[in-house]
């Protein structure tokens, strides 16, 4: 959009200060953080070349939809050829070589990898007349197949996926070697390529179908939105609302990343997106480096999990447990107002403990006329959240989005150029949206398709439950202990992972433990599986704050010219809500809005607010500016504005008592926090008095 001058706006305060990271600078640490951002950028004939093919793909792909007449198998291999093909003509083979050149071996690898999903669809009808009997032809394209799809996970995904899926397939070959509830009867290279390759149990599986469906849809929408500006007016908007309180653009940071969480698939892109904004001011405010860098990590991290989006990943869940998409929606609201609410509480805390004032408030754009004059922009958005709660499909609301945005960018041009105006929104930035959406489709496929590859083991070999059956034996069947170890596994396999391959891998490996170990060897209903789906899903995303690996943080040190561990170390105690929540809603899934009547959900919604108010205070150790039991003075002699340990201890107890769903804890916890809340505030008013 061309509103970027407008006074007040965000951008007009950012100038203001001396940022601490250009545009170039922040376009290489994009590349070297996020390998989906690593990609070429190619001139003259090559340019024209991946445009025609992302149209091509892109009009295939509404075709598929709209009409509905291409079978799931076709479809699903049709846009795995487009995926690949694109895949290795915008993505080197390492980040260090050049991204304006095409080497030959990545256009023959591009044909090759296509080319195999070409022979599957051109055989298709022999394909299932022989199932079982496949030719030798058929399982050496089937190996190719899934060797360049590995090297082109490497390029684009990463090794943390590519590596777990080759142990999966070694583990076909060599169970029968293996003891205890390891062993298997082993399988031949044959029956492993052609499970893996050719039946909806391997590569173009269930996650591969979502992704060629309604998850592409909302990365065509989500490319859209981005091209109008709706990042920039959420910042404003957010700026507008929080900009002048205390601490304000830590808290511009935190509503500004769950808002665009909605719409971004990527922490890394999210910290970097709205980051490279709000952690200058933060700094010029007062804040420490790594705190300020941890802020927006913590935030942007938290846009995974928050709906309605949650960076695809609760297209997937609906799918793999097998809900309608509204009820995952409904599922996540709770424990993601709750991770919010910890760090916008402890932000509020940290800038009241330092001291910190908001912005200027002549510096601020104001809310209504910035609604006013560009509040259209979520209009798309509330499209589709209408058609969501009204019962349509994911698939049915994505594509009334974007006719809902291609109707306000046609009606924008039009009234541009009646006013002689350069249109907004004309046939190049068309094409930037759809290159842009081909391009962002095609991490999340390979992710999906690899993902394919480790549950096509699971189910050739049985290993899913006898994976879940290992860590209960582990735990000594006891609940709490089984969520210890798959929280701790979640973490380790989720480091590195994008969104959508991070639920896809610790869904498939871990979540089935928490199953097995509630119903033993009981079939439980999609709504009961749903809350293990959650936790394993909580544990993976908070991999991106969590060291060593901890990606969204070091970008977010990155900007801020911090230490990258400690900033990363300041982000996990943000985070701390993502740390407890999980087991509360396993432990009482009225959390997630399963079978819970209103009063109930509200219960539970106030009482954990205040337990996550409670721990935020006690981690902090600060909260109504005033000392706590112990009266403590720094080098100057001034005297800190800090609680004691035992204070601290109490409020974290009794913040996690109030997490409890159980009524005695609840009522515990509120009389505890409540009664050293009436302490400080006695304490405050006494010294206020001796002044």
């Amino acid at each position: 959009m061309n509103n970027k001058n407008q006074s007040g706006s965000i951008e007009s305060i950012a100038e203001s200060m001396t940022p601490t990271t250009n545009e170039d600078e922040i376009k290489e640490m994009m590349k070297d953080l996020d390998r989906e951002q690593s990609y070429r950028v190619h001139a003259c004939w090559r340019k024209w070349i991946t445009v025609s093919i992302s149209v091509v793909f892109c009009a295939f792909q509404l075709y598929a939809t709209l009409t509905g007449r291409i079978p799931a198998q076709i479809l699903r291999a049709t846009h795995l050829a487009f995926v690949q093909f694109l895949a290795f003509l915008l993505f080197p083979a390492a980040k260090k070589l050049p991204r304006n050149t095409l080497p030959l071996y990545d256009v023959a690898l591009a044909f090759i990898a296509s080319g195999c999903w070409i022979y599957y669809i051109v055989n298709f009808r022999a394909l299932v007349a022989r199932a079982g009997a496949y030719t030798a032809l058929d399982i050496v394209v089937g190996i190719i197949g899934i060797v360049v799809l590995f090297e082109s996970c490497r390029r684009i995904v990463g090794l943390p996926i590519m590596i777990i899926a080759a142990v999966f397939i070694l583990y076909a070959f060599i169970g029968k070697y293996l003891p205890g509830f390891l062993n298997h009867r082993g399988y031949k290279l044959s029956r492993v390529v052609s499970h893996l390759f050719y039946t909806t149990e391997g590569i173009i599986g269930t996650p591969v179908g979502a992704c060629s469906t309604f998850i592409f849809l909302f990365i065509l929408f989500g490319a859209f939105l981005e091209k109008t500006g709706i990042g920039q007016f959420f910042i404003d908007t957010c700026n507008a609302i929080a900009g002048g309180a205390s601490g304000g653009p830590a808290k511009v940071a935190v509503l500004s990343s769950a808002l665009l969480g909605t719409v971004s698939g990527s922490s890394v892109s999210n910290t970097v997106g709205s980051g490279s904004f709000t952690i200058p001011m933060m700094k010029k405010l007062g804040y420490k480096g790594e705190f300020a860098g941890a802020v927006e990590a913590a935030a942007s991290t938290g846009g995974q999990l928050m709906p309605p989006i949650m960076g695809a990943a609760a297209f997937l869940m609906a799918e793999s447990v097998g809900v309608p998409y509204l009820t995952v929606v409904k599922a996540a609201v709770i424990p993601a107002l709750l991770y919010f609410a910890g760090i916008f509480i402890t932000v509020h805390l940290e800038a009241h403990k330092l001291g910190l004032k908001g912005l200027p408030k002549e510096e601020l754009p104001k809310f209504l006329p910035l609604f006013m004059k560009r509040g259209y922009m979520i209009l798309p958005l509330i499209v589709i959240i209408f058609f969501l709660c009204s019962g349509k499909t994911a698939t049915y609301s994505a594509l009334m989005g974007i006719v809902s945005i291609v109707a306000i960018a046609v009606i924008l041009a039009i009234v541009d150029i009646a006013h002689g105006y350069k249109p907004r929104f004309d046939f190049k930035t068309l094409l930037e949206v759809i290159c842009s959406a081909a391009r962002g489709v095609i991490s999340v496929a390979i992710a999906c398709g690899m993902a394919g590859i480790i549950i096509g083991i699971v189910t050739l070999t049985g290993l899913g439950l006898k994976l879940g059956a290992g860590l209960v034996s582990l735990a000594h069947g006891k609940l709490l202990i089984t969520l210890i170890l798959t929280m701790i596994s979640s973490i380790i396999l989720g480091m590195g992972a994008p969104t959508t391959a991070n639920y896809l891998i610790t869904s498939t490996i871990t979540a089935t433990a928490i199953v097995k170990c509630i119903y033993g060897d009981g079939t439980p209903t999609p709504l009961q599986l749903l809350p293990a789906h959650m936790f394993a899903f909580y544990f993976g995303i908070i991999a991106d704050v969590t060291p060593p690996v901890a990606l969204a943080a070091i970008a977010g040190a990155s900007i801020a010219k911090a230490k990258p561990m400690k900033t990363a170390v300041n982000a996990t105690k943000l985070a701390i809500g993502a740390f407890i929540v999980p087991y509360m809603f396993i432990y009482n899934p009225a959390m997630l809005m399963i079978d819970a009547n209103a009063l109930t959900i509200c219960k539970i919604t106030l009482t954990a607010l205040l337990g996550m108010f409670g721990i935020s205070v006690g981690l902090e150790g600060y909260g109504f500016n005033t000392t706590g039991f112990l009266n403590n003075t720094n080098v100057s002699g001034a005297v800190k504005k800090v609680f004691s340990v035992l204070e601290r201890i109490l409020f974290v107890a009794a913040g996690l008592c109030c997490l409890d769903p159980d009524t005695k804890t609840d009522i515990f916890g509120i009389v505890v926090i409540f009664v050293l809340v009436a302490i400080q505030i006695l304490r405050k008013k006494q010294r206020k008095n001796i002044i």
